[in-house]
C-alpha cells in the first residue's frame, strides 16, 4: 500500500514577518532593560519577633545607583538588603524613600556605571499596545514576558495605616506577571520604562503604576527629600453627576459629592458638609478623583484656597487650608 503524505499548505509571509517583528521587539526590550532590572533580597520582620526573607525587582533609574521599586516590597523591613543584577554583581542598598500611598520607593544601590532605564510616559499609551514586563524574581536572571496594554484610567486603592487613596490611570495589561516581579518595569516597545509592576488583579490581568508627570514630581521628592508631602482637605467623596442646568452652563457632566468629612480636618473647619457638591478648588474645576488629587499637591500645604460647592441647589464659596497628609 502506497502512503500519500499530505503537505502543510504554503506558509504565508506576511504572517511569519509579523510573528518575526513582534519577537523582535520583544528580544529588543529584553536585551536593552535586562541589565537596569534587579532581583531584591529584604528581610521583613513579623509577628513573634520572626524574621523572614522576601523579595521583588527594581529598576535603575540612574548610573549612580537610585533604582525604583514598589512600596510594598520594602515595607517592614530594615530599610536595606542586597541587589542582584544579570552581571552577576550583588551590591548592597538602601531604602531612600517611600510613597506606600502611590506604591513607589527609590533606593540607593551601592554601585557604580550602573545601567540605567530610559522612563517613559504612560500617558501616550493607547489600548492593544504592545507592552512587555520585566522583572528579576530569582537573581542573575531576568524574567521577560510579553503582552498588551488591556486597559487605562484604572484605579487601585492603597492603603498606609488609617489613609486610603485611590492610585489613577493605573495601566492593566493581559501580560503574565511572575511572583516577584513587583517592583520591575513595564515597558513600551522601545524599552522605555512606561510603568512599575505593581500587583497581579486575576488571572491574565496585570497592574502597574503609571510612570507620568505625576508619578515623576513623587519620585522627584523621594530622591531629594526622602518623602512626598501630600496636601489634605479630610474628605472621602467621589463623582456625582451635575443637576442638567448646571452642567450646560459650566460645560462639564460632573462634580465631586463630599460622602464625609473628618471631624476636625480641614474641610470641617472650612464648614463643607457631606452631601455638597464640590464644583471648584483653587480655581479649577473638579470633576472626578483624578482632578482633586492633582489640584490637592504640596504646594496647597497651609494656604487658604476657595472652593465653590452646590449645596441644596445653591452655589457658596468656602475657605479652606489644606494640612500635610500624615502617610
Amino acid at each position: 500500500m502506497e502512503l500519500t503524505f499530505i503537505s502543510s499548505p504554503p506558509s504565508d509571509d506576511s504572517d511569519d514577518e509579523a510573528l518575526d517583528a513582534y519577537s523582535q521587539a520583544v528580544m529588543t526590550v529584553a536585551e536593552r532593560l535586562s541589565p537596569s532590572v534587579a532581583n531584591l533580597r529584604v528581610s521583613r520582620r513579623v509577628r513573634g519577633g520572626r524574621v523572614l526573607d522576601g523579595g521583588g525587582s527594581a529598576v535603575v533609574i540612574t548610573r549612580d545607583g537610585f533604582a525604583l521599586t514598589s512600596a510594598h516590597v520594602v515595607a517592614r523591613t530594615e530599610d536595606r538588603g542586597r541587589a542582584s543584577f544579570v552581571d552577576g554583581r550583588a551590591l548592597e542598598f538602601e531604602v531612600v524613600g517611600s510613597d506606600p500611598l502611590f506604591d513607589l520607593a527609590v533606593l540607593r544601590v551601592d554601585g557604580r556605571d550602573l545601567a540605567p532605564a530610559e522612563l517613559g510616559d504612560a500617558e501616550r499609551l493607547r489600548v492593544g499596545q504592545l507592552v512587555v514586563p520585566i522583572g528579576n524574581p530569582h537573581g542573575f536572571t531576568g524574567s521577560v514576558t510579553a503582552g498588551v496594554v488591556s486597559a487605562l484610567g484604572r484605579s487601585l486603592p492603597t492603603r498606609s495605616g488609617a489613609n486610603v487613596r485611590v492610585v489613577d490611570n493605573v495601566i492593566q495589561t493581559d501580560a503574565a506577571l511572575n511572583p516577584g516581579n513587583s517592583g520591575g518595569a513595564l515597558a513600551d516597545g522601545r524599552g522605555r520604562v512606561i510603568g512599575i509592576n505593581t500587583a497581579v488583579a486575576g488571572v491574565g490581568l496585570g497592574l502597574a503604576v503609571p510612570i507620568n508627570a505625576a508619578t515623576r514630581r513623587i519620585v522627584a521628592a523621594l530622591m531629594s527629600e526622602g518623602r512626598f508631602r501630600r496636601a489634605y482637605l479630610g474628605i472621602a467623596g467621589g463623582p456625582r453627576p451635575l443637576p442638567p442646568r448646571l452642567a450646560r452652563e459650566l460645560g462639564r457632566k460632573s462634580g465631586i459629592e463630599v460622602v464625609q468629612v473628618v471631624e476636625g480636618g480641614p474641610a470641617d473647619q472650612a464648614g463643607m458638609r457631606a452631601e455638597d457638591l464640590i464644583l471648584e478648588l483653587d480655581g479649577s474645576p473638579i470633576e472626578g478623583i483624578y482632578e482633586l488629587q492633582r489640584i490637592v499637591v504640596s504646594e496647597l500645604i497651609g494656604r487658604a484656597v476657595r472652593a465653590k460647592v452646590l449645596r441644596e441647589g445653591r452655589e457658596h464659596e468656602l475657605e479652606v487650608v489644606p494640612a500635610e497628609l500624615d502617610a
